[in-house]
């Protein structure tokens, strides 16, 4: 791990978000330095050269902390970050002791290119981004170096298969997978939709619309000039189809039965 010199400036325990936010806008970061049953104290840092600090040694550089009441041996436990911009607006450093173990994550930097994705068409999945570790803190890297090139499809790398950096412990599940290469999903077309070809000769289907004829209780209308079927007694107040025989009446012939005219003597009974 990089040996990193950075100055920073005391602040007052206590500042206003007025004056907080006319620090950021001078480029410069507040932040607070504690632990190690250490009393906190308050700084500000010049946004550019943190920034450079953590680009030479990476997010876990030993930072030697200059500012006026001393020097403090320092580490990034937290950078944080405007939600919108990505600006850094507040960091927190944590006091260390270079004889002592500390807890940190490094990030997996993954080289190689698998044989599934190389000649098979595979995709690489890239799991898990960093690892917790434990160990002193010159024995912390920048980052973990993770070869893929063995991994075919289907095939995937856990924790337990990266080699462990001298001086170092990994804290996450062994079984946890970390790369992962899968077969690449293809995009199926559609067959486009059979054409439908009207058979020689049906007829069109029909579909009614509108209102039902007026008399149509759920059966079909009579046909225009129509004789009503034998028997079938005519509808209440319904109107005589054009052509129909004439409702009795007068000069209708009288029915049989009572008040009808005698019958013809060749029908008398003997």
């Amino acid at each position: 791990m990089a040996d990193i010199k950075l100055h920073a400036e005391l602040r007052p325990e206590k500042s206003t978000k007025k004056s907080l936010s006319a620090t950021r806008k001078d480029l410069k970061i507040p932040g607070v330095v504690y632990g190690s049953g250490g009393q906190n104290i308050h700084v500000v840092v010049v946004t550019k050269e943190l920034a450079l600090a953590l680009k030479a040694g990476g997010t876990n550089a030993i930072i030697h902390l200059q500012h006026d009441k001393g020097e403090e041996t320092v580490i990034v436990r937290e950078l944080q970050r405007h939600v919108v911009t990505g600006t850094p607006i507040h960091v927190d450093f944590q006091r260390i002791d270079l004889k002592k173990e500390i807890e940190v994550r490094v990030p997996i930097h993954v080289t190689g290119k698998p044989i599934g994705v190389d000649l098979y068409g595979g995709v690489l999945e890239h799991i898990v981004r960093e690892l917790a570790v434990r160990g002193l803190p010159g024995a912390i890297p920048q980052r973990i170096e993770v070869d893929s090139t063995p991994l075919g499809v289907g095939q995937g790398l856990m924790v337990k298969d990266i080699p462990v950096p001298a001086g170092l412990k990994f804290l996450d599940d062994p079984v946890r997978v970390v790369l992962n290469v899968v077969q690449a999903m293809k995009e199926e077309e559609a067959a486009p939709a059979a054409a439908e070809v009207p058979v020689e000769g049906a007829e069109p289907e029909i579909i009614a619309k509108g209102k039902k004829e007026e008399g149509e209780e759920g059966e079909a209308a009579p046909a225009k000039g129509a004789a009503p079927e034998k028997g079938a007694p005519a509808g209440k107040g319904a109107p005589a189809g054009k052509g129909a025989a004439p409702a009795a009446g007068k000069g209708a012939a009288p029915a049989a039965g009572k008040g009808a005219g005698p019958e013809k003597k060749g029908h008398e009974k003997r």
